[in-house]
């Protein structure tokens, strides 16, 4: 098995954490490729992708509330949103499902995106951003409200509290807030206010990720393939009166060997990690999922 397939493959069996991630670092190859400039020495983002506070640009581009989510101005801007979003991302799912992760993943860049134009309009300031940041502050601090006392291993300190992390980081953007980029740091802000009133409300019986949720499924039965079920050839038997007999139908479902072996090798991933594979486990499972 090649490079090009383990990637494949971690991208099918590591979950919508691993692929976001994934999305983060192609979004960021492909902006190397068209956006950077390489006589000045940086990005040059254009207003199709980046989130501008030109009312003439969001306007008509409304999709930039959430392109802007997706790419980096810079490969360490891109390494240390990845971390957060990997060490955040496993701590979420292991109270919420994906779909909520994704749901509020999305939410909080459009609304951060909202808060940053708002912001700047009443600055009667002109700027664009780009990031994942603004999310990625939504996931850790939702999932801190949620378990703040829970222990996190770090290395070199051992032993913290969950909501030391994320306070340690919100005081850094507070701290940063009229140096430099200031309306990044007013985007992380929203979308640590967003966490924090999703778990809120969830608490409370109202789950907002729910509407954009719907919204990707419509998406992705949109453009995804619809599956088509062959027709199948009944038999019934039949009384001397005519009527049809039901046959009794087993409850049992009995999984094949291909497919326990699946199932044994998931299992080893969800506990052990990808890594913890042995190469003849790799080629099987990516052969199974073609």
């Amino acid at each position: 098995m090649n490079i090009l397939d383990d990637i494949k493959l971690q991208y099918k069996v590591g979950g919508i954490a691993n692929r976001l991630i994934y999305w983060n670092v192609g979004c960021f190859l492909v902006s190397l490729v068209l956006f950077y400039n390489y006589k000045l020495g940086g990005f040059d983002f254009p207003s199709l992708v980046a989130l501008s506070t030109n009312p003439v640009d969001f306007l008509v581009k409304p999709w930039t509330f959430l392109t802007y989510a997706f790419f980096h101005d810079g490969f360490w801007h891109l390494v240390f949103n990845m971390m957060v979003l990997h060490f955040s991302s496993r701590l979420f799912l292991t109270f919420f499902t994906q779909k909520q992760y994704l749901g509020l993943y999305f939410l909080s860049a459009v609304f951060a995106g909202i808060c940053f134009v708002g912001g700047y309009y009443f600055l009667n300031l002109t700027a664009s951003i780009v990031g994942a940041s603004a999310a990625i502050m939504a996931i850790l601090v939702a999932v801190t409200t949620y378990q703040p006392l829970m222990n996190v291993r770090l290395l070199l300190m051992g032993n913290v509290k969950l909501w030391h992390i994320t306070a340690v980081i919100l005081i850094l953007d507070l701290m940063q807030f009229r140096i430099e980029n200031m309306g990044g740091h007013i985007s992380h802000l929203a979308g640590a206010f967003l966490g924090f009133l999703y778990v809120k409300l969830l608490q409370n019986g109202t789950d907002l990720s729910v509407a954009m949720s719907t919204i990707i499924d419509f998406f992705t039965n949109l453009f995804g393939k619809s599956s088509k079920t062959p027709f199948k050839k009944v038999h019934k038997n039949y009384t001397k009166a005519g009527k049809p007999v039901s046959k009794p139908v087993s409850k049992i479902i009995t999984k094949d060997r291909n497919q326990q072996q699946i199932d044994e090798i998931l299992d080893k991933i969800s506990q052990s990690g990808y890594d913890s594979l042995t190469k003849d486990e790799k080629e099987f499972l990516f052969k199974a999922g073609k």
